[in-house]
């Protein structure tokens, strides 16, 4: 088990390479991933199950303990990057499919991964990994709300249906994780070193099955979704360092905020829009998977430097 929580360590560190890997795999031999497209729904869930193994009450405590932080940061998530997804649409010319998964994308909670990027930053990590939780357990209200509101022009948007799918592949999962914990907390302490392994390969899985079915359309215009990728994620960490420089933070609380906000659960949006849109919708997503671990890496990096106020 030592072995394995050790390659688990070293797979989750190394999280932007095997996924930039994987996708030109994908890209290269689309027929030999295409039929993981069937078990993205799974593969989203095995991740969230994962996620409820994890948690604990003293992940709520900064709720109670710090509830300006935690409320301006969850507000920065859900405001920052669906409003720069929409004006991207409106500024760079694209199609609907592509316009509804970028906006799709940035009505994201939080990844997980932002939490081991603000570690490495020197952020407050107690704070992103209560933001990841909150904004991950409002995703099934808050996501089919806000892509209603700004993808409906692009795309019809069923947020009922939406809303659903978040629970099953969100919710339940969760639901599930926490219950094992609670039931069998010696199993659950036993997974949890090799949890970065799980997540890992998810989310690959996940991005290769997206990239395969899309690889004709994503070249034709995978350099237009890159660009508008690089410059959502980009505006994402500036914008939300500058709501926490705006809201009083500290720096390692506004470094925290900067990378939840900058960085989203792209394996959601990629799940959600082969789901309800189309595999062209998804591809934003992919690219986002692959790029905002790579940027939120050098942006640690930078940030990890910086320990004055």
């Amino acid at each position: 088990m030592k072995a394995l929580g050790a390659l688990a360590q070293f797979v989750g560190k190394t999280f932007a390479v095997w996924v930039l890997v994987v996708t030109v795999a994908a890209y290269m031999a689309p027929d030999v991933f295409k039929p993981l497209a069937a078990y993205i729904i799974w593969l989203l869930g095995m991740v969230m199950f994962g996620m409820g193994l994890t948690l604990s009450p003293g992940d709520f405590v900064e709720v109670a303990r710090r509830p300006k932080e935690v409320g301006l940061g969850v507000i920065a998530q859900f405001t920052v990057m669906p409003l720069v997804a929409f004006a991207l649409t409106r500024i760079v010319p694209m199609s609907p499919e592509i316009a509804a998964g970028v906006i799709l994308v940035g009505c994201c909670p939080g990844g997980t991964s932002s939490n081991v990027m603000t570690y490495l930053s020197k952020g407050d990590v107690a704070l992103s990994v209560t933001l990841t939780t909150i904004t991950t357990l409002m995703a099934p209200f808050a996501t089919p709300a806000l892509v209603w509101v700004f993808a409906s022009q692009y795309l019809p948007v069923d947020a009922a249906a939406m809303f659903l799918s978040i629970a099953k592949v969100v919710l339940l999962p969760i639901a599930l994780g926490v219950a094992v914990k609670s039931i069998f907390p010696k199993i659950a302490q036993n997974l949890i070193p090799v949890l970065p392994l799980v997540s890992v390969t998810g989310i690959v899985l996940i991005v290769a099955a997206v990239v395969a079915v899309s690889q004709a359309k994503i070249a034709q215009s995978g350099l237009l979704i890159a660009g508008v990728v690089i410059a959502h994620n980009g505006v994402g960490y500036l914008l939300g360092y500058l709501a926490g420089r705006a809201g009083g933070m500290k720096l390692a609380q506004r470094k925290a905020v900067a990378i939840e906000v900058g960085m989203q659960n792209s394996g959601l949006g990629a799940a959600l829009a082969q789901a309800h849109f189309s595999p062209l919708a998804a591809v934003p997503s992919a690219i986002f998977s692959v790029w905002h671990n790579i940027s939120g890496a050098m942006l640690a990096n930078y940030f990890g430097r910086r320990t004055a106020e």
